[in-house]
């Protein structure tokens, strides 16, 4: 028996099936559409996930500024946490903040410097931390500088745990280059609570990944896979990976060494209430809490 904790899957492509529109800002529906976020997040969590995230991950102030809400920043994420944690009062479930790149390159390869991404972070975990948050979760970085960034901010911010996901292409780098091994190093070095990979490739293509963090890492590893690569079909995007043969490759990526498990773009609570079920048998019969408190201890006693 081990212990397991279920994320819950993806929360963009969630929104397009409720009327999100091509080039609307995601963010903006934390006040605009809360009944939209509030219905995924009880979804999610009725389906059997003991964590779910937060409708933020491009809530900082640069990726803002695309769609001219820059100002707005620090309401929006605020708003994201707060919905979920009204969706799921009551229950055995965590709120983790989602966190997402800028969509700018950093310097010296692009044109925004190191002060500004740690700043416009910061201001989206001092939101995340007053309005409750109980995890910040970094994800779909492809670029480990950004990251560290990503990273820093929030550990001079809170004292909340952190989960810092990089995503891995089909060679087992992301875009930039950086391997797993570092990934883990860096992450442990700079304080995060578990590592992992999400998005970018499927499940089966994830577990090498996933194998290569576990040999290095000392803190838990976390895994959030689309369900498969996308596929366009009759015009219209399509995610191949069925709940069942999710579930399948969820049970392999447990079995390479994530103990947190969850997943991304096209993910739905089915998936996810799949993977619960299957992977129901492998973990240690408690709660979310008692779960999330040992994987804490397990880390604290490394340090």
């Amino acid at each position: 028996m081990r212990d397991l904790l279920f994320l819950d899957g993806a929360m963009g492509t969630m929104l397009q099936t409720f009327g999100l529109q091509p080039g609307e800002c995601p963010e903006l529906l934390n006040v605009s559409r809360a009944d939209w976020v509030k219905k995924i997040h009880r979804s999610y969590a009725k389906a059997g996930a003991d964590i779910v995230e937060t409708n933020t991950f491009g809530g900082n102030r640069i990726k803002l500024g695309s769609y001219g809400l820059s100002k707005m920043a620090y309401e929006l994420n605020y708003a994201g946490v707060r919905l979920a944690k009204e969706a799921t009062e009551g229950m055995d479930v965590f709120v983790a903040a989602s966190m997402g790149p800028t969509g700018r390159l950093m310097e010296p390869l692009g044109d925004v410097d190191f002060h500004t991404c740690y700043e416009a972070f910061k201001e989206q975990v001092r939101a995340f931390q007053d309005a409750g948050a109980d995890i910040i979760s970094i994800e779909t970085m492809s670029s480990l500088d950004e990251a560290k960034c990503a990273l820093m901010a929030a550990r001079d911010t809170t004292n909340l745990p952190i989960i810092c996901h990089l995503s891995f292409d089909r060679g087992g780098r992301t875009v930039m280059g950086d391997d797993p091994v570092t990934a883990v190093a860096v992450s442990q070095t700079l304080g995060a609570f578990a590592v992992g990979a999400n998005c970018s490739v499927g499940p089966s293509e994830m577990v090498g990944v996933i194998h290569a963090m576990s040999k290095v890492s000392d803190i838990p590893i976390s895994a959030e896979p689309n369900a498969g690569l996308p596929e366009l079909v009759d015009g219209v995007i399509v995610y191949p990976e069925t709940p069942e043969t999710m579930a399948e490759h969820a049970e392999e990526l447990v079995r390479a060494g994530a103990s947190i498990v969850g997943g991304c773009c096209g993910t739905t609570p089915e998936h996810i209430r799949a993977i619960r079920r299957r992977l129901g048998k492998l973990r240690e019969p408690a709660t979310a809490n008692e779960v999330f408190q040992r994987l804490c201890i397990k880390w604290k006693l490394r340090l």
